[in-house]
């Protein structure tokens, strides 16, 4: 089959094809695991590590595995990484593994990691296929910190705080305050918080992809009409 160009796969992970905002995939950690920005980031950064090493792995053996069969094998390559990322994860960033708790190993059950395998993966070459995960990973993560962050405001009034669970102890000046008089929106914090979030941000995608139809549509029409007065 014919090969998508690298900038249609970046842009389709980045925005048109966002799986967190368009395809609405993975949204079990996207909504548990955003209270705060780290939070985001740091499952954002695990599923894009397992995203770039599944697609990779299963472009490579697309040849060799038989359809009937595909699906279980594409299952344990993810668990493959999403095993590695959790052991990496317990030995360099024990305290935001804590906190993330059951999230990371439940990264093999996210939706859009099996669904790039089996839409996108199993169908390119090697360097298309790494290029999607990126770009679909890197789609996911900005969602999530985007949602952590705006979750972490207005229901704390605090951003990146705990940066230390994954930069270290120098990363404590990182976090920014609204200050002592700011009690912050308890609702943000619970879950109905995360819903509104999510809502709020697929509602700012949807109408800044409708401003851009209506100004390309816009475009040949006032072209044409100068080359009128022009030739007038």
């Amino acid at each position: 089959m014919n090969d998508l160009s690298y900038g249609r796969i970046v842009a389709d992970g980045l925005w048109s094809n966002n799986q967190a905002l368009v395809a609405l995939l993975g949204l079990c950690p996207l909504l548990a695991t955003t209270s705060s920005a780290v939070n985001g980031l740091g499952l954002g950064l695990a599923t894009t590590a397992v995203l770039v090493a599944s697609n990779t792995s299963i472009s490579l053996i697309r040849n060799l595995v038989r359809p009937e069969v595909r699906l279980p094998v594409f299952v344990l390559v993810i668990a493959s990484f999403v095993t590695a990322v959790e052991l990496a994860m317990q030995a360099w960033f024990y305290d935001l593994y804590h906190v993330l708790g059951i999230f990371i190993p439940l990264i093999v059950t996210n939706c859009t990691i099996i669904g790039r395998a089996e839409a996108f993966a199993s169908k390119h070459r090697v360097d298309r296929a790494l290029l999607d995960g990126l770009a679909m990973g890197i789609g996911f993560t900005l969602v999530l910190f985007t949602l952590g962050s705006l979750r972490e405001i207005l229901g704390q009034g605090t951003w990146f705080s705990q940066a230390q669970l994954m930069f270290g102890e120098a990363a404590h000046g990182l976090s920014l305050s609204l200050g002592d008089l700011y009690h912050g929106a308890l609702v943000m914090i619970l879950p109905p918080g995360a819903f509104l979030g999510l809502g709020l941000l697929i509602a700012l995608k949807n109408l800044i992809d409708k401003r851009v139809a209506r100004a390309r549509q816009a475009a040949p029409t006032g072209t044409a009409a100068t080359a009128t007065t022009i030739t007038t």
